[in-house]
């Protein structure tokens, strides 16, 4: 059996990189109850790893004030693919794994991370955690429904995502995008499992998700303390 990977060993890549063009901001520096969503996912990710570096606009990589409390920073790629390799390039050689998360999830608990690192075990190469689907899904071309998905099958993929560091700098190597970094690995024949998702671990893509997110992240605080 493989011995636990301690924190030093670990780093964890937070994409920060978008220009907020759907969002009509760049969420990731917006106030989120007194700390900016970029600084709630740095803390977060620095719960299991060692070495957090944040990915980020261009402009904002020489303002120290925007790095969230990152050890590093790299200017974002052409594409969230792009932006994760260029996070990569600053990861040590002796890294063990890689977590990758998006900034725009800045309610993710310390207990999710550590979930994502501890499904890591012989012969896992990654670990995503997700939340099952409720709704039906119907596959549509044109307006048409071609078929109605089995959604016991199907589940709703989120980050942070967890990595042995050399399937995840392999998947990368052919420069290839993808949605998430997952979908890289399995393209490889890798092996990739889940762990139960977090349902207030939301996704910031709308400005009506903000308000969405603090009452999450005060019914989740009120959650902790009664523990």
């Amino acid at each position: 059996m493989t011995p636990p990977i301690g924190v030093e060993h670990v780093w964890a890549i937070v994409v920060a990189g978008g220009a907020g063009r759907r969002f009509g901001a760049q969420k990731q520096f917006l106030d989120l109850d007194g700390k900016s969503v970029l600084t709630r996912s740095v803390t977060g990710a620095r719960s299991v790893a060692g070495h957090v570096i944040a990915v980020l606009p261009a402009a904002a990589v020489d303002d120290p004030s925007l790095h969230g409390g990152a050890d590093l920073v790299a200017p974002g790629g052409e594409d969230r693919a792009g932006s994760v390799r260029a996070g990569l390039a600053l990861v040590a050689d002796d890294a063990r794994v890689i977590l990758v998360h998006d900034a725009a999830r800045p309610l993710a608990t310390p207990a999710l991370y550590r979930a994502v690192v501890d499904a890591l075990v012989d012969g896992v190469d990654g670990a995503i955690p997700a939340l099952s689907v409720t709704d039906t899904i119907k596959r549509v071309s044109g307006g048409r429904v071609l078929e109605t998905l089995d959604r016991d099958e199907l589940v709703a993929v989120q980050t942070p995502q967890a990595f042995r560091a050399e399937r995840l700098r392999a998947a990368h190597a052919r420069g290839s995008s993808a949605t998430d970094d997952a979908a890289l690995l399995e393209a490889e024949g890798a092996t990739v499992v889940v762990v139960p998702g977090e349902a207030h671990n939301m996704k910031l893509t709308h400005p009506r998700d903000v308000a969405r997110a603090l009452v999450a992240l005060r019914d989740l605080e009120e959650e902790l303390s009664n523990e």
